[in-house]
């Protein structure tokens, strides 16, 4: 016999929302299953049911605000630490590129909510996404997401001559971190000081550490595409929306 399942889970299953979210919409009495009513935090279902949602629900989630930055070094990209600023701190009128042409006007209410969706480090440079919808979050750092990130990334050379060729193929597949072996990746050179990194997962210092592992130090490090949306022409420390018609 199938188990049920809790109702917030089984609707971020199903691409509704995120939990988060499902457990609001739950409390305000926006959801039902198999046509009824459920307002009780922690039901439960079974995964034939039928779940729907009001239209309530999602005529807020369509106000909801994806904000890509070009994040500069020395910030973080989440919660303040260590005396360092909050990527979010950017978001500000001031800060919107001028030629972001898309319809939303900013107002200090899109900053409630907005968390990172996947992290940069401190020292990286480049594309980060904030989002307060939950969807867009999940598909980019869910436990199963496989959304590709691309970065660029200067690297010098601690031993003498070049990178084999063999090292290069390690970096592309067969090194582990934290003793898990890592997933593969599209690794090649740009030129002669640049590598491409192409990964569909994100360990803390994923890039630094896979380099120190075959012998490359990194210089920097900047993440240009995340899916299907680039970081194109966005000046550092500046900010615009997603499109209506980008994608991850």
């Amino acid at each position: 016999m199938t188990e049920p399942l809790r109702l917030s889970k089984r609707m971020s299953e199903l691409g509704l929302c995120s939990r988060r979210e499902a457990d609001e919409w739950i409390a305000r009495g926006w959801v039902r299953v198999d046509g009824v009513v459920v307002s009780e935090l922690g039901s439960k279902v079974f995964p034939h049911q039928r779940v729907s949602v009001e239209r309530q629900a999602a005529a807020e989630q369509s106000k909801r605000v994806t904000i890509l930055i070009n994040k500069p070094v020395g910030y973080v990209s989440g919660q303040a630490e260590d005396g360092y600023q909050p990527a979010i701190a950017l978001v500000t009128a001031a800060n919107r590129w001028a030629e972001d042409h898309a319809p939303q006007q900013f107002h200090p209410t899109q900053l409630r909510s907005l968390v990172a969706a996947g992290r940069l480090d401190i020292d990286s440079v480049g594309l980060l996404v904030l989002t307060q919808d939950g969807r867009v979050a999940k598909q980019l750092i869910g436990e199963d997401t496989s959304v590709e990130k691309e970065y660029l990334v200067r690297v010098s050379y601690n031993k003498p001559g070049k990178l084999p060729d063999s090292d290069l193929r390690r970096l592309n597949h067969g090194l582990s971190l934290d003793g898990k072996a890592l997933k593969p990746a599209k690794v090649r050179w740009q030129n002669d000081d640049q590598l491409s990194f192409i990964l569909r997962e994100g360990k803390k210092r994923q890039i630094r550490r896979m380099c120190e592992l075959v012998g490359l130090k990194v210089l920097g490090l900047k993440r240009v595409r995340i899916g299907g949306v680039k970081l194109g022409d966005l000046p550092t420390g500046q900010w615009r929306y997603l499109s209506a018609d980008e994608q991850f």
